[in-house]
């Protein structure tokens, strides 16, 4: 029987490509200043390709950028602390976030997350989205000194919502941190589509965070 369903957060609620595009561009205008000197694409452009999609914390990412770019009367940590402090205000979501997880409230069903990243970072990211409450336990791997994907991580959130793998599915974009570790540990396994991947051998596909309440339905038959 089907008690709780549990979700990633970048690339999965929070439409991370467009939330790091918009911060990007609000950036650059803010230090303006400092980084006229070079193209606000060109400092886009190459802010993306060091991101590596988030797996590359921006310390080293804004280092890199200071020195290619040569970038004087700023520093790495002046630009990382912008990060850190404004980038939960350019947070996008994707779309039918907000009615997909009112939809679950019709399911009497326990909604959890897993995230990896900074602790407060991914909570301000969290809270941005207006998501928090609908969440019986959020937990980030900064804060659980373990990440995705680690089966520890997944067991750990099954047992604060009091819920066996076998009860429970995970929604996630990611191939291996998401969808085959929580296969791994006894979950049925949600594939939010993501174009950098193909093939990823999940139990389900959705295209669309509207498509989950479907595979409910499916599951609870």
């Amino acid at each position: 029987m089907l008690k709780a369903v549990l979700f990633d957060l970048d690339g999965t609620l929070l439409n991370r490509d467009a939330s790091l595009l918009l911060f990007i561009k609000k950036q650059y205008k803010r230090f303006n200043h400092w980084v006229s000197h070079l193209p606000m694409e060109k400092y886009i452009t190459r802010f993306i390709e060091l991101d590596k999609r988030g797996y590359v914390w921006k310390d080293k990412v804004y280092r890199q950028l200071i020195d290619e770019f040569a970038i004087t009367g700023l520093t790495w940590e002046e630009l990382l602390q912008d990060y850190i402090s404004q980038f939960h205000y350019s947070c996008v979501p994707f779309p039918n976030l907000i009615s997909t997880l009112e939809k679950l409230k019709d399911y009497n069903l326990v909604v959890g997350m897993i995230t990896n990243g900074k602790g407060q970072f991914q909570l301000d990211n969290i809270k941005a989205l207006g998501i928090e409450n609908y969440f019986e336990t959020i937990v980030i791997s900064e804060w659980e000194g373990m990440k995705k994907p680690k089966p520890q991580i997944f067991q750990k959130t099954l047992k604060n919502l009091n819920v066996l793998p076998s009860e429970s599915i995970y929604v996630g974009d990611h191939p291996e941190n998401d969808i085959q570790a929580s296969q791994n540990v006894g979950m049925k396994a949600v594939w939010k589509r993501n174009n950098q991947w193909e093939n990823v051998k999940a139990d389900f596909i959705v295209e669309d965070l509207k498509e989950i309440p479907l595979i409910l339905d499916e599951l609870r038959k």
